[in-house]
């Protein structure tokens, strides 16, 4: 090869492999341009995704704090309606009544006779005194005898129901001083009176001379006729 041939074989070299270096670095940057463009396209979409994200997340506080203040109000519901339960006993039947004053001694009007029926025995009466309404409770009258304060057993075999005294309404308990058929016991005039044994009020009623041997006293009954103490 000659020299000029040589030189102008350099030159074409060097000038093609300018022209490769440039387009290959035409390419690298297309491709960096490139890059990059889809790298802020793939960021744009997520940044798009993460907007629903973002709005599912409040969109999700925002239900829970309708949630929360819908339990609220639930709560709030209930708890009137355990205030609208009111007072009261518990009739087992989901109702309540209400549940009146405890009858002591000293709210009613005694008073004491004696009666032959049944081999004589003595019956008691009780009135609520004016403007009283009280409940006797379902449980034997007190009632002793003399200062040793002998008191009188049960005559029924069952405790009755409780009676609600007020106005003209009247209670009765019949008391058999001597349940007994063997001679002796001791002479008294009166008898001693409660409504319980806690009765902090107890009333002395005279009743005239009795034998008085292991007495006995029925239930609190509205009918004077269901309280005599047979035998």
């Amino acid at each position: 090869m000659s020299g000029n041939r040589r030189k102008a074989f350099l030159v074409s070299a060097v000038l093609v492999g300018g022209a490769l270096l440039m387009t290959a670095c035409q390419d690298t940057d297309e491709t960096a341009d490139t890059g990059a463009s889809q790298g802020a396209s793939s960021a744009g979409a997520s940044g798009d995704a993460a907007t629903p994200s973002g709005s599912s997340a409040a969109g999700a506080g925002q239900g829970t704090g309708k949630a929360s203040g819908g339990a609220g109000k639930g709560s709030g519901a209930t708890g009137g309606t355990e205030e609208g339960a009111g007072s009261g006993a518990d009739t087992g039947d989901g109702k309540r009544e209400p549940v009146g004053q405890s009858c002591g001694a000293n709210d009613l009007s005694w008073s004491a006779r004696s009666e032959t029926q049944a081999g004589g025995y003595i019956l008691i009466s009780a009135k609520a005194k004016p403007g009283i309404t009280c409940v006797l409770p379902a449980a034997l009258p007190t009632v002793a005898f003399g200062s040793d304060g002998t008191e009188a057993g049960p005559a029924e075999q069952a405790v009755g129901e409780q009676i609600t005294l007020s106005g003209n309404t009247t209670a009765y308990a019949g008391v058999n001083p001597k349940s007994t058929n063997a001679d002796g016991g001791k002479d008294l005039d009166s008898i001693i009176v409660a409504v319980g044994n806690d009765d902090p009020d107890p009333v002395s009623l005279k009743v005239g001379t009795i034998t008085v041997d292991k007495p006995v006293v029925t239930n609190w009954h509205t009918s004077a006729t269901d309280a005599v103490p047979f035998n």
